[in-house]
């Protein structure tokens, strides 16, 4: 048994149970714990934290990341989850399950400064991260004993010490041998959780647990699995292979593999982000088209910023509609090339919208490009649409514009003519108060 100190990364007896170098009881223990090198690394209700870390205030409060009423909570700190809240939740529905929760609205500007500062700090061990999302990464700590002059364990939890010093939010860690069950080993310990799984004892570790506790597998997917029969993953792993590729395809031969905890993906430093997208929940159903299309630009624009940062534009546009009723509607369309601007995402998505908006009220619209590629250099012609490279260029000295002097330095009409709307609704708003 191989023991290490998280908070001094001291290595105490391995019976130890307080660390007789700094006395602190967040002590690790494992049979393997110096030979596992593949680590998930995932932020603490990274949204939620980010907030309590900039405001104390909010430090012992249940708080709730998200767009007001109507919207969809982002994030959920750990204690509004002990009340029922979760990520994904309507506004309303959150507030319902912890009433003295505090929504605060997403600062998506200072979440990208600190995903950076970690994944520097994670990248100076090692060139092999994968950014799964903006709060969470795989590492692959192979061969890095001699430059890091410590054990892969020793270095994640110094790891995790440094960026609660330098970003002033926790992490939890799972390591193992490979992606999934260093995945697995994230969410046992949550939250500023250490836990290490080996390879070796990851089936019977696994076979109590039911079929939803593999990373992978939905709601749905897990009823599905329990009324055919697999109320535990030790029945799929006593399930022959074959049976379970006869039932669910190549779903089945990944429930096999991943039942033993078999994993054979690499950590790859070259993923790639599948998709560029915005969307807004309205604080009151919207039915017109023309109402619609004025969202549908705000969030065009959101996305192309958005590409245009990450460098990358899509070939595939993608509109997102809810309906009053929650059904969700997604619409897409090729493009003859890919793009990243604002009018051409608009356009296309616009023409999606029309054939939707027939009267029906819906409650969110969203937007988005995919099937993406590194952006070119000059934009692409359009035999069918001569004028797209004069827009093209208009948009360009636009965002040139509004770098250098500001973001209202340039506006379109459509944008305008919001504002004004806008400042009437308040106004409005206003004279009608008693």
């Amino acid at each position: 048994m191989q023991t290490l100190c998280r908070d001094c990364l001291n290595t105490p007896p391995p019976d130890a149970h307080i660390c007789p170098t700094c006395n602190g009881t967040r002590l690790i223990h494992h049979q393997t714990l110096d030979q596992l090198t593949i680590a998930h690394i995932d932020c603490d209700a990274f949204y939620a934290a980010i907030a309590k870390r900039d405001n104390p205030e909010l430090k012992d409060k249940p708080v709730l990341v998200g767009g007001g009423h109507r919207g969809v909570v982002s994030t959920a700190c750990y204690i509004a989850r002990l009340y029922g809240a979760h990520s994904a939740m309507p506004i309303f529905k959150a507030l319902k399950a912890c009433p003295d929760a505090i929504v605060v609205s997403p600062d998506y500007e200072k979440y990208q400064i600190a995903a950076a500062q970690i994944r520097e700090k994670m990248r100076a061990l090692t060139p092999l991260v994968q950014i799964v999302s903006i709060d969470e990464a795989y590492l692959d700590l192979s061969g890095t004993r001699k430059v890091n002059k410590a054990a892969p364990a020793t270095i994640l939890a110094q790891l995790a010490l440094e960026i609660e010093r330098d970003v002033g939010i926790t992490v939890s860690i799972g390591l193992s041998a490979n992606k999934f069950l260093a995945k697995t080993a994230s969410e046992l310990d949550k939250p500023r959780g250490f836990a290490a799984l080996s390879a070796q004892e990851a089936p019977a570790f696994l076979a109590p647990h039911p079929p939803s506790f593999l990373h992978g597998v939905g709601p749905k997917h897990a009823a599905k699995l329990i009324r055919d029969g697999y109320r535990t993953i030790g029945d799929l792993q006593a399930a022959p292979q074959k049976e379970l590729i006869a039932r669910y395809g190549e779903t089945g031969l990944w429930l096999s593999e991943r039942a033993f905890g078999r994993d054979n993906r690499r950590v790859s430093p070259d993923s790639v982000r599948k998709s560029v997208s915005a969307e807004t929940t309205f604080f009151a159903n919207i039915h017109a088209l023309d109402a619609l299309e004025d969202e549908l630009w705000r969030l065009s624009v959101k996305t192309a910023d958005r590409s245009k940062a990450a460098g990358v534009e899509g070939v595939v546009v993608t509109l997102k509609l809810k309906s009053a009723d929650f059904k969700t509607i997604t619409r897409r369309v090729t493009l003859p090339g890919p793009t990243q601007l604002a009018q051409t995402i608009f356009r296309s998505a616009r023409t999606l919208l029309a054939r939707e908006a027939t009267g029906r009220q819906f409650r969110l619209i969203g937007v988005g490009i995919s099937a993406l590629t590194p952006a070119a250099k000059t934009d692409a012609a359009d035999l069918l649409d001569p004028n797209v490279k004069k827009r093209a260029s208009a948009e360009r000295a636009a965002d040139i514009a509004r770098a250098k002097f500001g973001k209202d330095a340039v506006k379109t009409g459509r944008t305008i003519r919001q504002e004004h709307a806008r400042a009437a609704r308040l106004a409005k708003d206003k004279s009608t108060k008693p």
